[in-house]
């Protein structure tokens, strides 16, 4: 069995992002994924076993980079309300300084691919989200709701504030991001 280099596993992820951003998911192969980060087409199948687990790993790894950086040094001692609004400002920092990671999360959500990743991998990955949301429910201070409902709640129009950006229509600035996350909060509190 080869011995897995990190290095060539990291530019394997970077060209794989670069290309389903280039040409979507449909278009990158195997092969031009192997051309892109400079590896042989074999060496990519000792770290994976195919295209979907290629792109199901990328995207947990990506999803665990962003909650990391969303909660990294998280204060538990704020309140209810300014850990989420904290979160969700975190959360538009991470997608503004890794656009390319953003694009591939969308195209990946809205790929059939993601009903294939275990609903218990995502869930994990978003526990302090997710414990942020029950412990408003405890203090009844969120809707008392499916917790995912409120995750879409609030990720979904931030989401949609980012692509917009991106796509010039709309500028994050002070005022604006403060309206949205105003608007999240609104929308999930009881």
């Amino acid at each position: 069995m080869r011995h897995k280099d990190e290095n060539k596993n990291e530019n394997i992820f970077n060209a794989t992002i670069q290309l389903i951003n280039e040409i979507g998911l449909a278009e990158t192969s195997m092969s031009k994924i192997a051309k892109k980060a400079k590896v042989s087409a074999s060496t990519i199948y000792v770290y994976f076993e195919n295209k979907e687990d290629l792109l199901n790993k990328l995207y947990l790894n990506v999803k665990k980079m962003m909650t990391e950086a969303i909660f990294n040094n998280f204060d538990a001692s704020l309140s209810l309300q300014e850990a989420f609004e904290n979160s969700l400002r975190k959360f538009v920092e991470f997608t503004l300084a890794n656009k390319d990671y953003f694009l591939f999360i969308e195209q990946f959500q809205n790929s059939p691919l993601l009903n294939k990743i275990s609903r218990d991998e995502i869930t994990d990955i978003c526990e302090p989200l997710y414990s942020l949301f029950e412990k408003g429910k405890k203090q009844h201070v969120f809707k008392q709701v499916d917790t995912n409902l409120l995750a879409i709640f609030t990720l979904q129009p931030l989401m949609q504030f980012v692509k917009e950006h991106f796509n010039g229509t709309t500028t994050i600035n002070e005022a604006n991001l403060n309206k949205v996350i105003q608007m999240s909060w609104d929308a999930i509190k009881a």
